[in-house]
């Protein structure tokens, strides 16, 4: 993993390079300095959190194909996998140390876990909302402090952190899933402000709908076919890759409710996902190498447009209700920087 260049100017002239990998032009923009000749590729130590879901499962196999190593919870090679619930803190911090023993180092924390729930807010239990906070909020806090202070000492380290559209998008059917992203969202922004001292990077990566392209590629194929037998009750309407589907209560069973959206939104995308995550993890790759990294990586055209148009929606109804303020209270009026002058006056009385 390269070492992060403080004082060196962004280069924003792009530039042709190649990462090595299976996709040469594929590569994160030159105001990045990803890895090419002259930012040569520094083999580094991965740890992967979900790695037995594809796009971890990509990530692994992009970090083995170029070189690096893998410590992933979910065979003596460049890899070591293992189960780790990363609701507990204790778990966590025996998968941290057991990476640390085996690989002697550990450079980039990849955070690709998660677990969502599909129905409508009202229908979501006190169980299935605080495991989805436990698994996606907590999850993410237990290896961030598991891990910063080793970071902190070496002065390096970078957190590769997955997040989802619906950690900028209200999406019925999936309203404590998308409230567990947005507390991501603004945990990972402020760790960023805390720890950018120390030389540690935190980037939360956006994706889209993800297509299964890695069928051949899978790094354990035993953990492949399991999902994929788990993701064969679809049809039943239990599970949908990560995400449980609940039966619907009678107020929202109707077929065009707003909380069935989710449900059918991800029923209907099947394997149309137009994004790849080969592809995508080849970019993620890079992006535990580069020098400069974003604090957002948006993946796909889904992504990248669903945020936009959040976002100006946003702009557009600040825009709409700037007027309305509220009038001085009565008195008031002028009032403001008396109390400095006031201030500035007691200190000339002193000197």
């Amino acid at each position: 993993m390269s070492h992060h260049k403080k004082d060196s100017p962004i280069e924003n002239v792009a530039r042709p390079h190649s990462s090595g990998g299976p996709y040469p032009n594929v590569h994160l923009p030159a105001s990045t300095d990803p890895p090419s000749p002259s930012n040569p590729v520094k083999h580094a130590v991965w740890l992967i959190f979900g790695a037995s879901g594809h796009m971890g499962r990509s990530l692994a196999n992009s970090a083995i194909a170029h070189g690096d190593k893998d410590w992933y919870p979910g065979r003596e090679h460049n890899y070591q996998a293992l189960l780790c619930d990363v609701r507990i803190r204790g778990a966590v911090d025996e998968v941290f140390e057991r990476a640390l023993s085996r690989f002697g180092d550990i450079d980039v924390v990849a955070i690709c876990h998660g677990y969502g729930v599909i129905g409508s807010c009202e229908d979501q239990d006190e169980y299935e909302i605080r495991n989805q906070f436990e698994t996606n909020f907590m999850g993410t806090l237990n290896i961030i402090q598991s891990s910063v202070g080793y970071f902190r000492e070496r002065e390096s380290g970078r957190y590769l952190i997955f997040s989802s559209t619906s950690g900028a998008l209200g999406v019925p059917g999936l309203g404590p899933y998308c409230a567990t992203k947005y507390a991501v969202e603004g945990l990972v922004e402020s760790v960023l402000h805390e720890v950018d001292q120390f030389n540690i990077k935190l980037t939360l990566v956006i994706t889209g709908h993800l297509r299964r392209d890695d069928h051949a590629q899978s790094a354990s194929p035993g953990v492949y076919r399991q999902e994929t037998a788990k993701d064969a009750h679809t049809a039943s309407g239990r599970k949908f890759q990560h995400f449980r589907i609940l039966r619907p209560s009678p107020h929202y069973a109707t077929p065009d409710s707003p909380s069935s959206h989710a449900q059918r939104m991800l029923q209907w995308i099947g394997d149309k996902q137009p994004t790849s995550a080969v592809k995508a993890a080849e970019l993620v790759w890079q992006l535990g190498h580069c020098s400069y990294p974003p604090l957002r990586l948006l993946l796909g055209t889904f992504a990248v447009e669903s945020i936009r148009d959040r976002l100006k929606s946003i702009i557009e109804e600040i825009e709409d209700w700037k007027e309305l303020h509220f009038p001085p209270i009565e008195g008031m009026e002028g009032m403001e920087g008396v109390d400095d002058e006031k201030q500035d006056d007691h200190n000339d009385d002193e000197d």
